[in-house]
């Protein structure tokens, strides 16, 4: 399902500041190589979280779902220098893809991959951090809502990707994928922690303001 027009969605990308060379060769090699290269954020999405980053002034961000590095290299791009993200995975296909662009980047010393189960890297880092970014396994999405709200500050900010799964949070039939993005959402909505808007970014993203 198409949430945007095809031609206004085109309008958009045509009028969000264009991606270095560095992201559009990531980006063809993705689509080249891996068997789901829609799994990596675009350059609208990629920009709106570097914004994020940036309005935030975020220094420290957990991103859980690294796929092939595009969107931890524009989030490192809108961190400060001594800023770092540390971002999980557990594709070694992917993982490889990511580390050789993050080591073309300016930005390589802010990023540090962690590889494993992200619920288990969750317990070994201590807080507070500034933005969690969840883009990974859907089923467990709610996990590692409650496993990273601990880590974050107050103020800070969980974002999380797919939120309208195709459009298909509206009627999921059989896809257990769809009952668990819906479970996330209904869980953050109704969490007296946050503060929270679903966006219809992409395929849909959900943005959780940690109360102070």
């Amino acid at each position: 399902m198409e949430f945007i027009d095809q031609a206004v969605e085109q309008f958009a990308h045509d009028h969000t500041k264009p991606e270095s060379d560095l992201f559009q060769r990531l980006r063809d090699e993705t689509y080249a190589e891996m068997k789901y290269p829609q799994m990596q954020v675009g350059r609208i999405e990629g920009r709106f979280l570097k914004m994020l980053v940036r309005l935030t002034q975020a220094r420290r961000i957990i991103e859980i779902g690294m796929f092939t590095g595009y969107s931890a290299l524009m989030m490192a791009e809108g961190l400060p220098e001594d800023g770092r993200i540390i971002t999980c995975d557990v594709d070694p296909k992917a993982e490889a893809i990511a580390r050789r662009y993050f080591t073309e980047s300016p930005h390589a010393e802010k990023i540090e991959v962690r590889i494993g189960p992200a619920l288990d890297t969750l317990k070994t880092l201590t807080g507070p951090f500034d933005i969690v970014f969840i883009d990974a396994d859907k089923g467990n999405y709610s996990n590692y809502y409650e496993a990273s709200l601990g880590l974050l500050r107050p103020g800070g900010l969980i974002v999380a990707d797919n939120v309208l799964w195709s459009g298909k949070v509206v009627d999921p039939g059989d896809d257990e994928d769809a009952k668990a993005i819906i479970a996330f959402d209904t869980l953050v909505q109704a969490d007296p922690r946050v503060e929270n808007v679903c966006l219809t970014i992409r395929d849909g993203v959900m943005l959780a303001w940690k109360r102070l």
